[in-house]
């Protein structure tokens, strides 16, 4: 059996305890987040208001209420067009599978302050028991599209 030892100067010793002390409070910050230690509060859309408070929080003014409340059964296992429309979400960090067989409650706003589009805009937010599980910023028509909740970046 062969054992290595090395021999560090004081400095080099103090510089190494740094580095790994440093890679420990990072590695402590990244699993336990900013709130020391408890983590985020979920984010529960019980009513109308819960809903517009949430899109608000995202950066989105609508108004108050939705233009259409569609509630339907997710399936049992993700198929198309479902699958695709997961990707989207993934890129926000929902993920619809988890609500396979349940119910889901989809309500649409007018969305007001879309950068550069006074009108013709709208935003999907998806709800399962409670939760916000999926969403989109729609805007129909020959140079419409479909994005995530994130707020658009000013040009």
């Amino acid at each position: 059996m062969v054992i290595w030892t090395a021999r560090f100067s004081k400095r080099a010793k103090a510089v190494l305890l740094l580095i790994v002390l440093a890679l420990a409070a990072a590695a402590v910050f990244l699993l336990l987040g900013r709130s020391g230690g408890e983590p985020a509060p979920a984010v529960t859309l019980t009513t109308n208001e819960d809903r517009v408070a949430y899109l608000q929080s995202l950066g989105w003014e609508v108004e108050p209420e939705p233009v259409e409340t569609l509630q339907f059964l997710l399936p049992e296992e993700l198929e198309e067009p479902y699958l695709t429309y997961n990707e989207l979400q993934a890129e926000q960090g929902f993920d619809l599978s988890a609500c396979c067989g349940k119910q889901v409650s989809r309500y649409t706003y007018t969305v007001t302050n879309y950068p550069g589009r006074a009108e013709g805009v709208q935003v999907n937010l998806y709800v399962c028991e409670e939760m916000p599980v999926a969403g989109d910023i729609l805007c129909a028509g020959a140079d419409g599209f479909q994005d995530t909740l994130a707020f658009p970046e000013a040009p």
